[in-house]
């Protein structure tokens, strides 16, 4: 009998080990990430292409981006990856497509909720109507925090995502997100978990007026990550995926997969941050690139990604996992190029092409788009004026204004001569698109507000001559890119960026001759530089400072003022070096 129990015992006690048998040898485990950032509110396609290689040694300019397209490309990788997550590294709004602008962003939002989007790290821009307005676009509801009517075709219900703000604080030291998100796939032994880090780049407050952010505290990014990583790993998570709205550029522009020479925000946090992370998403450049951090430093080697902008790209991101040792196998991403629609602009056609993945648009999407396309269309499409031909900034990644910039200042000169203005400036990085005139040179408010999205005042100061010099060397001086202010055609400086900083202004006119450096002079600038914006910090040294009209009211009333408005093609700020 003794006998018979104890073979009894053993096999109840095989039976219930064998479980445990077959966990250890449970197989890899394939995750699919994907991951988008800096859409800005693009439901429409933005007329824009994506430059990729054509498999000859050249490069074949793609159409790409719309809401409807984007989600097609999703959806496609959601097929590819039956255990899958959609992520985004920031700036889903604000700086937006007017159709989404005019209604607070709800209609991204909205469309984010369609693609599935489970978490988003706050980029700089969703901070540009307050954080009383972002928290409402994370909670929902119609509380009236701009001067834009909320819940205009439906009730707004809110993001169906997380914000994660790992490095934003609220003065009680709590941030103003999670910080963190996880999400578990299968179960048992083939259970694995991947948690989610989210922040903004610490710059923040140097991109956004200061009124808006009131109150917040914008942390060291890299003190943030590796703060939650350890807390990450001991909740469970196999992986570490860092959502960021900060990133790099490649000096290679025509390969989207590409890597070659990478710089940038991103490379200063990544050598600092804890080697256990796997993945960063990152954002902010409008850049596309993938890249194989541990080629740069072995001791980390995280795969680092970013899908350029306007949703004209995706980033298919495979993790293979092994479950049993909790550790990342395998890694590996590449940019998909959302081909949308082929169209014409004032710079040319571009046509579809065979060499990529044309997607369709999903229907479900279109008709939600079309709503508030329809409702903002009548502003869209209303002529405010002519133009000569085309205006942009200059190619210099955008450094300086170029013709749109001098075209800017006039306005807003023009817009403040009541104030006593004899000055205006306006920074180039605030603009966001060019001007492509239609038939007879026509322009919309459509296309006005898309260079200026932001909805800012023009302010009109007194400034010293010599304040006025140190204005133009904040932005020659900046650590990191320069930005040199696009003036008013009164205006002419040259500068040499080989000087040290504070010296790199050499020359400065106003009506061709110098400035008088003891003199008082009336200047215009909008509120975001007023405040300091972009690193500007003498505006806000500005004496006897009155308030105008908004930016938007002030370009469109220049243009319409003559039958056709010249677009002024001379340099007004030129490099000069010795």
């Amino acid at each position: 009998m003794k006998r018979l129990l104890s073979l009894a015992l053993l096999g109840l006690l095989a039976a219930c080990t064998t479980p445990q048998a077959i966990d250890q040898t449970a197989a890899p485990v394939e995750v699919g990430i994907i991951a988008i950032n800096d859409f800005h509110g693009a439901l429409e396609p933005p007329k824009a292409s994506v430059g990729a290689p054509d498999g000859k040694g050249g490069t074949v300019a793609v159409p790409a981006g719309g809401a409807a397209w984007l989600a097609s490309a999703v959806d496609s990788l959601k097929a590819e990856h039956p255990n899958n997550v959609v992520v985004a590294a920031g700036d889903l709004t604000s700086a937006s497509q007017l159709a989404s602008s005019l209604h607070l962003d709800e209609p991204a939002v909205g469309v984010m909720n369609r693609i599935g989007l489970e978490f988003n790290a706050v980029g700089n821009h969703e901070f540009d109507r307050g954080w009383n307005e972002l928290q409402r676009l994370q909670d929902g509801g119609c509380e009236k925090y701009t001067r834009l009517q909320p819940c205009q075709l439906e009730q707004f219900k809110g993001a169906g995502y997380r914000y994660l703000a790992a490095s934003t604080y609220k003065p009680d030291g709590s941030t103003l997100f999670p910080a963190t998100g996880m999400k578990t796939f299968g179960s048992g032994a083939s259970k694995v978990t991947i948690g989610f880090i989210g922040l903004s780049l610490r710059e923040v407050p140097t991109l956004v007026a200061p009124e808006q952010i009131r109150g917040l505290i914008f942390g060291d990014e890299a003190e943030a990550i590796n703060r939650e990583v350890p807390r990450l790993k001991a909740a469970g998570a196999d992986a570490i995926v860092v959502l960021i709205h900060q990133g790099g550029k490649t000096t290679g522009e025509s390969d989207p997969n590409g890597c070659e020479g990478l710089n940038g925000g991103i490379l200063p946090i990544l050598a600092r941050i804890d080697p256990r992370v796997d993945v960063v998403v990152s954002g902010h450049t409008h850049w596309a690139y993938v890249c194989n951090y541990g080629e740069i430093d072995p001791s980390r080697p995280i795969l680092l990604t970013s899908a350029n902008v306007y949703g004209k790209a995706v980033t298919d991101i495979t993790l293979t996992i092994d479950p049993a040792s909790h550790r990342v196998l395998a890694k590996k991403a590449h940019n998909v190029i959302v081909q949308s629609q082929a169209y014409s602009s004032g710079r040319g056609a571009v046509a579809n092409t065979a060499l990529y993945p044309a997607f369709r648009p999903r229907a479900d999407v279109s008709a939600y788009v079309a709503r508030y396309v329809e409702d903002a269309q009548a502003q869209v499409s209303r002529p405010v004026g002519r133009l000569s031909g085309p205006a942009s900034k200059a190619a210099n990644e955008g450094m300086t204004g170029g013709s749109l910039g001098n075209l800017i200042a006039d306005a807003q000169l023009a817009a403040s001569r009541e104030a006593g203005a004899q000055i205006a400036f306006t920074n180039p990085f605030g603009i966001r698109a060019p001007i492509d005139p239609g038939a007879g040179g026509e322009v919309t408010f459509g296309q006005i507000y898309a260079v200026q999205p932001f909805n800012n005042t023009l302010v009109t100061m007194t400034l010293t001559g010599s304040q006025v010099r140190d204005a133009i060397e904040d932005g020659l001086s900046r650590a990191k890119v320069q930005q040199v202010l696009a003036p008013s055609a009164n205006v002419h400086f040259t500068y040499d960026l080989g000087r040290p900083a504070g010296e790199r202004l050499r020359t400065l006119t106003i009506g061709g001759k110098p400035f008088d450096l003891q003199a008082d002079y009336r200047v215009t600038v909008n509120n975001f530089l007023a405040e300091g914006g972009d690193g500007f910090v003498t505006f806000t040294s500005g004496r006897d400072v009155r308030k105008g009209m908004v930016d938007t009211d002030a370009f469109q009333q220049w243009i319409g003022a003559v039958p056709v408005r010249q677009v002024p093609q001379e340099q007004r700020a030129i490099e000069r070096r010795n």
